[in-house]
């Protein structure tokens, strides 16, 4: 017997299946896209939390406050917990399973006897009682030899890190929905800020025609076309004011509070983000190592080629140890826990004899399962690749954009200023003032758009990379 056991302890090293392999992909040397602007190859320590890179105080706490309190956040870490818990779970069956039990009976039999008298043999009723004590303990122990349960609790470990990817993933989309909502606010209010100015240009504009139309020096034309200006320059406000609202709303409810709650905190305007004058991309390769869609493609990849081996395992005979011990007595004070009444212990075999194919089936599920999760993940680093390439594209010419905007808007406040000048001196007429004006305010609501647009673009840009070197000081 002990050489038997021993036997079956040597062999449970044995793992039937494929063990886990990377699949194999190639990913560029560099980025295709030409070296951009503000780009650099490297990857700069002190971007390890890229959202500090734009030095704003409010961003900051507001990336803070939500890692503490998202509920997006505190669903994808439960969710963690409980793959966790379950990978546990398949651990156990590494270990013996014992259970204790204990039981009391009484027993109450009725009966009729026959009894001899004067008159002859009668029937005579009689009641038996016995009570029973019991004790016991049981055993079971699955030897795996085959590595049935090895290739489970391989498969639940790779289910676990495909959670924390999918957590770190919920985590990075939330850091940069958080920059992104809380540049586009600042964005609208500089926005707000620039149709302020120019309508209080356009107010001056429309009061100065009024007085010439009523020195004879203008036309009542004119002055409908100053009131058109100016009327075209309030109806954006509104929309702008909604656009604030939306991102303050957006913002609260991300930190887990009321849609108002920031009212009061974000309501005064602050410049939109600046961007860094370099941002680390380091090379493509590093992808696979970064970004968790692609690091939880690869963790199901592992998880199916585990469950292989747990079906294939199937095929073999299934090696238990069994024992069992208790005790029984009519008294209680009669137990006790040393040896009793009956003790046995011993190997049990399980055999699959025939299973009409179920087995077979199980493990062509499994491979299938294993073609296409690996299928999942080179189509998840296809597209992690042309995301990046797409960011790294959008940053580099939305600044080009932004440097085109604000030359032609220096331009622009150039010939606001001197058709006004000639204006007043009777050089000119309002037309040319009005499409001065108009044009000028056009380019400076661009520049804006371009400003914040450069923010956002960097935003995706450390998305599309990864999110970041270091998530969160707080990431689990």
């Amino acid at each position: 017997m002990r050489a038997l056991i021993a036997s079956m302890l040597f062999l449970t090293g044995c793992a039937v299946g494929p063990n886990y392999r990377r699949p194999a992909v190639s990913t560029p040397v560099q980025w295709t896209t030409p070296q951009p602007r503000g780009i650099v190859k490297g990857v700069d320590p002190q971007t390890e939390l890229w959202w500090k890179s734009f030095q704003d105080v409010e961003l900051d706490s507001l990336i803070e406050r939500a890692v503490r309190a998202n509920y997006d956040l505190e669903l994808a870490t439960a969710r963690v917990q409980e793959s966790r818990a379950a990978a546990g779970l398949a651990r156990a069956g590494y270990s013996p399973q014992v259970n204790a039990g204990a039981a009391v009976t009484r027993n109450r039999q009725i009966g009729v006897g026959l009894t001899r008298n004067a008159n002859g043999p009668q029937a005579q009723p009689f009641a038996y009682e016995t009570t029973a004590y019991n004790i016991d303990a049981g055993l079971s122990w699955e030897l795996d030899l085959f590595g049935r349960i090895r290739r489970g609790a391989e498969a639940e470990k790779a289910d676990l890190a495909a959670s924390e990817q999918d957590r770190r993933n919920v985590l990075i989309t939330l850091l940069g929905d958080i920059a992104r909502y809380y540049s586009d606010l600042r964005g609208a209010q500089l926005r707000l800020e620039i149709a302020g100015k120019n309508i209080a240009t356009a107010l001056d504009t429309l009061g100065l025609t009024k007085a010439r139309a009523g020195a004879g020096q203008a036309t009542e034309r004119d002055v409908a076309q100053a009131e058109s200006q100016l009327e075209s320059v309030r109806a954006q406000v509104p929309t702008l004011n909604t656009d604030v609202q939306i991102a303050i709303h957006r913002l609260s409810v991300l930190l887990g509070k009321q849609p108002g709650d920031l009212e009061t905190e974000l309501s005064q305007q602050a410049p939109v983000p600046p961007v860094p004058p370099d941002a680390p991309t380091g090379v493509p390769s590093e992808l696979l190592e970064r970004r968790p869609d692609i690091l939880r493609a690869e963790a199901q990849v592992a998880a199916a080629t585990a469950r292989v081996g747990e079906a294939k395992s199937e095929y073999f005979p299934r090696f238990t140890l069994l024992g069992a011990a208790g005790r029984q007595a009519r008294q209680l004070h009669d137990l006790s826990f040393g040896l009793g009444n009956f003790f046995a212990v011993g190997p049990s075999v399980s055999v699959p004899v025939f299973t009409g194919g179920r087995i077979k089936s199980s493990v062509e599920i499994q491979n299938a399962r294993v073609r296409e999760s690996v299928a999942v993940y080179q189509a998840t680093i296809l597209r992690a690749l042309e995301e990046t390439e797409n960011a790294l594209v959008a940053y580099a010419n939305e600044q080009e954009r932004r440097d085109r905007v604000a030359a032609s808007v220096r331009s622009d406040e150039t010939a606001f200023e001197l058709a006004n000048v000639q204006y007043r001196a009777g050089l000119t007429d309002f037309l040319t003032v009005l499409d001065a004006q108009r044009q000028l305010y056009a380019n400076q609501d661009l520049l804006a758009q371009s400003q914040t647009r450069v923010t956002t673009n960097l935003i995706g840009l450390y998305r599309a990379l990864g999110g970041g070197w270091s998530i969160s000081p707080n990431a689990q």
